[in-house]
């Protein structure tokens, strides 16, 4: 049950190669984790999942069926691809439950009454029932992230992405993101994850990969990838960012 395919992604920035040919398959209820060094691709391979960026070469199926490029085609793959930011990417202008009805009224055109309802649900799912008057500047990182992630799950989507959603977070602030993430996985979502977390790769993810220069450098279940990983590369990787690990 194959629900995203990529075949050859390829992105260049001013000449240079980011993604250097991406072959992914992703079955429906995967949870993949995605490491990998600065600059190695991983933000710009989700961007490219949901054409946030236009891949250069390469092609992306969802469900069998190859997405184009036109604008109506596109605005369907972003409604059945959720993605949740490192930097929130929340209106300041409205409230955090006005943020998480917002999509549901113009892009789904819900009605509102029902809209309200949806994104009263999703925010008492993340534990913000009580924040849903409140505006981002008077939430902590955290609770930005949480109604986020309430924003992107009450569209439905099929498939979740998320870029390094607990990097711009205080180390204090992070548990509560990541355990969001982790009851969503609990109930069998389909993901792709960048994340640095490599105990929450580990406990959660169903399958690991490691991105180095564009390319898919090593692959396999959490404990082939982070507990024997075959390249020395990925060895390299984990060995830096385990060497101040308690």
């Amino acid at each position: 049950m194959t629900l995203l395919s990529l075949r050859g992604i390829t992105k260049r920035f001013d000449g240079k190669p980011v993604l250097a040919g991406i072959d992914l398959d992703v079955a429906r209820g995967e949870r993949i984790a995605i490491l990998g060094a600065s600059g190695s691709g991983k933000s710009t391979l989700l961007r490219c999942v949901n054409f946030l960026e236009l891949p250069d070469e390469g092609s992306v199926a969802l469900d069998g069926e190859t997405v184009g490029r036109r604008e109506r085609e596109l605005t369907r793959v972003r409604q059945r691809i959720g993605m949740v930011f490192q930097q929130f990417n929340l209106f300041p202008h409205m409230t955090a439950l006005d943020n998480v009805m917002e999509g549901l009224v113009t892009v789904r055109r819900v009605a509102k009454a029902a809209a309200r309802e949806r994104a009263e649900r999703e925010l008492a799912r993340v534990g913000l029932a009580d924040k849903a008057a409140a505006y981002p500047a008077h939430l902590s990182g955290g609770q930005k992230q949480r109604v986020a992630i309430a924003r992107a799950v009450a569209m439905d989507p099929e498939l979740l992405l998320f870029d390094e959603p607990t990097s711009a977070l205080d180390p204090e602030l992070v548990g509560e993101v990541l355990g969001v993430i982790r009851a969503l996985a609990d109930e069998g979502r389909t993901m792709l994850l960048v994340t640095h977390e490599l105990g929450f790769a580990y406990h959660v993810a169903t399958r690991v990969i490691f991105l180095a220069e564009g390319r898919i450098h090593e692959s396999g279940a959490p404990d082939e990838v982070l507990k024997a990983p075959r390249r020395e590369r990925t060895q390299a990787f984990l060995r830096r960012h385990k060497e101040f690990s308690l």
